[in-house]
């Protein structure tokens, strides 16, 4: 049974993903102040390899964990209404990549097992 990560099209998907991903975040006013002075390139570096492995691909992330990775965000703010823009602009990339509505609901569960841990909870 092939993963997620490859029913989506695999690195070329993600790295696509994530660079729409990013434009849309960017532009949303109710979290693009938590990238202010961040190296995108970076971030996005690790946003790739983190989905890799959540979509079920090549472990290539060596990131910290959510937990410890976002708890300067937490301190500054970073909370569910957060998130949830952060799920709507996921959902609504891999829609715009034509991903099928069964795969989007997928990862989407993926990246919600994440939402405690993120959030310190």
């Amino acid at each position: 049974m092939s993963s997620l990560y490859e029913k989506i099209g695999g690195e070329g998907a993600v790295n696509a993903a994530v660079d729409i991903f990013y434009r849309k975040v960017l532009k949303d006013d109710r979290i693009k102040h938590f990238f202010d002075g961040v190296d995108m390139a970076k971030q996005a570096a690790k946003q790739k390899a983190f989905l890799t492995v959540a979509f079920g691909g090549p472990n290539k992330y060596s990131g910290e964990d959510m937990r410890k990775g976002h708890a300067h965000l937490v301190k500054n703010g970073l909370n569910d209404s957060h998130f949830d823009a952060v799920m709507e602009h996921l959902g609504a990339t891999l829609k715009e990549l034509n991903v099928p509505a069964d795969l989007i609901g997928q990862a989407a569960a993926v990246a919600e097992s994440t939402r405690n841990d993120v959030l310190g909870k």
